[in-house]
């Protein structure tokens, strides 16, 4: 007895540690949650958006509620009644009775519990449908009504998603309810199977056949609001229903709908009289009758009446679709016309086309980012992105288009000295802007910088360099500090390599994140993001803040839950402020008769797959948002006033958003129609821009997007595409061409800030043809009126088509003719000697001179580790012939006949030498030869000393003899003579090694011209 008496109590003191360990865990648990809210609270209070994120809390907490108490309460009356009227004395069987006496101690825990863990699983399920409720209860009238039942859009859009989902989690909670009756009367006795026949109790009767009638009842309910749900649902032919659907299928979903509320009726009736026959004889009546009405009748009417004449039947219905879809992607007013492009050349074919001309934009931003690292990174911590942006900027009095980047921070480029503390604490922020002439280069191919250096110089003007919120900024810094203080946040380097002790300093003065100035802050931040230097460091003082999720998309998107963002954000000067603007767009799938398409599809360029989560058949540009990169404070601007979905979340959200009104005539000046917009509405007018029934039917209008001609091959991948009317399409469309930004003038409208793309035929097989059959524009310049006034041009789709006789040619057979020419390809080859590559830019496609003008620049580029690729030729066409020359202005003028009209903008800067961009001066260090203005690009490159011009002709000559000896050599190999073919051989030999010599003569006179002009 002694010794159990001991082994108790050595026992007993492992129960509260137990315990004790399980309430610490539950604390720490419970801080780290609460951390995270505590922060998202002052994340949001810090901008001022606090009540989007109380909103969302209470709203997502209110559904959570209503999602337990919606499947706990009615499971538990459900338990609870079939216990409760139990039949006391009946007899069980022996294994219910082993179940009862294993059940009946732990009944009440049962009995609460498992309502409590379904009403659990209901409320985290209900809790992220807040925003669908949200809408619900503040939806706006579209002001149009749908073809079929005449109800408003909104109807489809707010009511249809919100009934369908109540009755749905009503439908799952009575059959669990029910389900739980059912157990619970079998376990209980009130429910028992005999060999030949089941009792039940009168209590369990009435229990069970309620249920079932409300659960039929509900089903009766969701078949009415399926037959509305059919005019947004994806066929085989459109998005909508066809005939089909409208004589058959919506019909029999309004008779099955009546049938299922009377057999709800009929278990009323069971319930009552006490005979099941009834509601089951209707039960069997509803399922042969969804067989017959659902199944089998819009199967005959389909194949024996529709489909043999399916054109005439459905015309209808597809001119329904193509009303609806136009109008729900805003495409329904594009300006479409005739255009007769010529293809043969005449001299001085441009000069109606001068402006145009002179903006051709030869800097391509997807290759230069090398070339801005090489010349403007000055140190490992900063970066540029690998895409940088085109934009446009006053420059004396001309709208100049430019590429632009920001000189962001890169904490990962700073190696064996990225310690926590530097990269916390030091390395805090990227510096200013790199932006370049989109239509002019050095004389050695380099881009003309019009705002370089550090500290930034140039023309955009005095504004705050300083970027702090960026789209590689570090996951967070901790800034400021009070005034006096030593200053410990690096600025900006010095000019000197090893010069570290005097690199300028500085210390954030703006409000742009939580503070972490007391105790509590710093210790709810160090959880947050599992740092004790937080906590512990010195360098955290009373004026410290916390900067974080700083990547401007991410601030944009967590203030605007309901946007959908465009992914190609873009920095401006607006006011003296660098400031990035994101175009935020509102979107639903459930617009009827709108054709369906996938959003990450149409704007990646790449094909349906059937199994996208991301489909939507509406869309519009709502909002406007801009992020300032020193503070971080972001401002939404409602940027369409009228559309339904904006007015409904500014009612959810109010205050939230600034008219446009606000916006200043800076701003305005530099917001553009977004890409990603444009590419979804290209897509769909693919195939949309038809608009008669019988011709879209018919499919021999449809269009794409041709792939990008300037892109490897090996980086595209075959697909088979079906399109809108089911045919199949096996095509290459991993990679399809970008549009593209110009300030040019189109046919039909006046000069604007343009963004453009272009179409082929969709076909299949061997004989696809490669031509040119529309041209797609939109005037993407909002400013000029002042502030808040949009231009009035803004947004105007403009759709040129070309004839069908005409045979113009498209982008890749634009390129097939670069790459087949000998000339061109003799040229290159010599452009590829050694350790350099080839690097094509954009192939651009302008509509001037009466025809379509193809522009491409071509950069040559080392293999070394420091190279960085200069322009150094562009390849341009029009029709079926092509020029080949140092400058766009050259090329120009030989395409057309010695004189085009028109000048370039790189006129003037000839290429000296064939350098290719080792980066080996300015690349680093202060930058003092490539900060500024590069003056060698206004013309003085052109003059570069007889020597040059002298070189320059026995280049030339040495690449004509090239040319002829290749001519000659495959003509002999033709004829099978080898005698022939091994002189031609040894001709394009000497005449390859004579134009290296000539080229290298050039550049030692280039570069002797260059000493001279700098020693003046």
């Amino acid at each position: 007895m002694t010794n159990t008496s001991s082994a108790v109590r050595r026992r007993s003191p492992r129960i509260p540690i137990v315990v004790t360990i399980i309430v610490l865990a539950a604390l720490v648990i419970a801080f780290f949650v609460f951390a995270s809210l505590y922060t998202d609270y002052l994340w949001f209070a810090q901008l001022g958006f606090q009540r989007v994120l109380t909103t969302r809390w209470l709203a997502g907490t209110a559904m959570f509620f209503a999602g337990f108490l919606g499947m706990a309460v009615p499971v538990y009356v459900s338990i609870a009644v079939a216990y409760r009227f139990r039949p006391v004395y009946a007899k069980l069987n022996a294994q219910l009775d082993r179940y009862q006496q294993v059940i009946e101690p732990l009944r009440r825990a049962v009995m609460f519990g498992v309502p409590s863990v379904l009403g659990l699983f209901a409320g985290l399920a209900t809790a992220p449908r807040w925003s669908l409720v949200l809408a619900y209860f503040n939806r706006t009238p579209f002001g149009r009504v749908d073809p079929q039942f005449h109800l408003d859009i909104a109807f489809y859009v707010f009511d249809l998603p919100f009934w369908r989902a109540l009755v749905a989690f009503a439908s799952a909670v009575v059959l669990i309810a029910g389900l739980a009756a059912v157990a619970a009367s079998y376990l209980y006795g009130a429910l028992r199977f005999g060999s030949r026949e089941v009792r039940i109790s009168r209590t369990a009767r009435v229990q069970l056949a309620v249920t079932a009638a409300l659960y039929v009842a509900l089903q009766a309910v969701s078949l009415w609001l399926d037959q509305y749900a059919t005019l947004s649902k994806d066929n085989s032919l459109i998005t909508g229903a066809q005939y089909t659907e409208v004589n058959a299928t919506i019909p029999g979903r309004e008779i099955l709908a009546g049938i299922a509320a009377v057999v709800a009726l009929l278990f009323v009736v069971t319930a009552v009289i006490g005979r099941w026959r009834i509601s089951v004889v209707g039960t069997a009546l509803l399922l042969v009758s969804a067989i017959v009405v659902g199944g089998i009748y819009p199967w005959v009417v389909q194949r024996l009446q529709v489909a043999p004449s399916e054109r005439s039947y459905e015309s209808a219905f597809i001119q329904r679709n193509i009303d609806a879809t136009r109008s729900a992607y805003d495409v329904a007013g594009v300006k479409e016309r005739s255009y007769d492009a010529r293809t043969d050349t005449q001299t001085g074919a441009l000069a109606s086309d001068a402006q145009t001309t002179a903006n051709i934009r030869i800097i391509d931003p997807s290759i230069v980012s090398e070339s801005f690292s090489q010349l403007q990174q000055y140190r490992q911590y900063y970066k540029f992105p690998s895409t940088l942006d085109v934009d446009r900027y006053d420059i004396d009095g001309t709208s100049e288009d430019t590429v632009i980047a920001v000189r962001d921070i890169d904490v990962d480029g700073l190696g064996s000295s990225a310690t926590q503390y530097n990269r916390t604490f030091v390395y805090t922020h990227g510096y200013g802007v790199v932006a370049a002439y989109g239509n002019q280069r050095t004389s050695d191919g380099k881009p003309v910088f019009l705002e370089s250096g550090i500290p930034s110089t140039g023309d955009l003007g005095d504004y705050q360099p300083r970027v702090y919120f960026g789209e590689s900024s570090p996951a967070y810094s901790i800034v400021g500090a009070p005034k006096g203080t030593k200053k410990i946040e690096l600025d900006y380097p010095s000019g000197a390599e090893d010069a570290a002790a005097s690199n300028a300093t500085t210390t954030y003065q703006a409000n742009g994140g939580p503070s972490i100035g007391n105790v509590f802050n710093r210790l709810v931040y160090a959880a947050k993001f599992g740092s004790e230097q937080i906590l512990l460091s010195n360098a955290v003082n009373a004026d410290s803040q916390i900067l974080y999720d700083r990547d401007p998309l991410q601030r944009v998107q967590k203030v605007a839950p309901y946007l959908t963002l465009d992914k190609d954000v873009y920095p401006a000067i607006v006011n003296h402020r660098i400031v990035w603007i994101v175009d935020g767009y509102t979107t639903t799938d459930a617009y009827p008769y709108s054709q369906s398409a996938s959003l990450s599809d149409s704007i990646n360029g790449t094909t349906s797959s059937g199994y996208n989560t991301d489909q939507v058949n509406y869309i519009r540009n709502s909002v406007k948002a801009t992020v300032d990169a020193y503070t971080g404070k972001v401002t939404l601007y409602s940027w369409d006033a009228k559309d339904p979905l904006l007015t409904t979340w500014k009612k959810i959200f109010p205050a939230t958003v600034q008219p446009m009104s606000s916006m200043s005539a800076e701003l305005l000046d530099h917001v553009r129609y977004p890409t990603d917009l444009f590419k979804v509405q290209r897509t769909i007018l693919g195939t949309y821009h038809v608009t008669n029934a019988n011709s879209f039917y018919s499919g021999d209008d449809a269009w794409v997007t041709p792939q990008d001609p300037s892109s490897s091959s090996s980086s595209s991948s075959t697909s088979r595409v079906t399109s809108a009317l089911g045919t199949t399409t096996t095509t290459s469309s991993a990679d399809l061409q970008d549009p593209y930004y110009l300030t040019m003038k189109v046919p039909g409208e006046q000069t604007a800030y343009t963004l453009y793309s272009t179409y082929i035929p969709q076909q299949s097989g061997s004989n696809a043809r490669n031509v040119l059959t529309g041209y797609l524009s939109v005037d993407s310049d909002a400013g000029g009126r002042g502030k808040g006034k949009r231009s009035k041009a803004y947004g105007r789709l403009s759709l040129l088509t070309i004839p069908k006789t005409d045979s113009v040619p498209g982008p890749g057979q634009v390129q097939s003719s670069f790459n087949a020419d000998t000339d061109v390809s003799t040229e290159l080859n010599i452009l590829k000697r050694g350790d350099t590559t080839i690097k094509r830019g954009n192939l651009l496609t302008l509509p001037i001179g009466g025809g379509f003008l193809y522009v491409q620049p071509v950069y040559v580029q080392s293999t070394s580790n420091t190279s960085y690729p200069l322009l150094q030729k562009v390849l341009v066409a029009f029709g079926d012939k092509i020029a080949f020359e140092d400058t766009l202005n050259d090329a120009l003028n030989s395409l057309f006949g010695g004189n085009s009209g028109a000048a370039a903008g790189d006129q003037g800067a000839s290429t000296g030498s064939s350098g290719t961009g080792s980066g080996t001066s300015g690349s680093s260090g202060s930058g003092s030869s490539d900060t500024g203005s590069d003056s060698g690009a206004s013309g003085s490159g052109g003059s570069s000393g007889a020597g040059s011009v002298s070189a320059n002709a026995a280049l030339q000559q040495a690449l004509q003899d090239a040319s002829q000896a290749l001519q000659d050599r495959q003509q002999a190999y033709a004829d099978n003579d080898l005698v022939a073919a091994a002189e031609a051989d040894k001709r394009l030999q000497q005449a390859v090694q004579d134009a290296l010599q000539a080229e290298s003569n050039g550049a030692t006179t280039g570069s002797s011209s260059s000493s001279s002009s700098s020693s003046k």
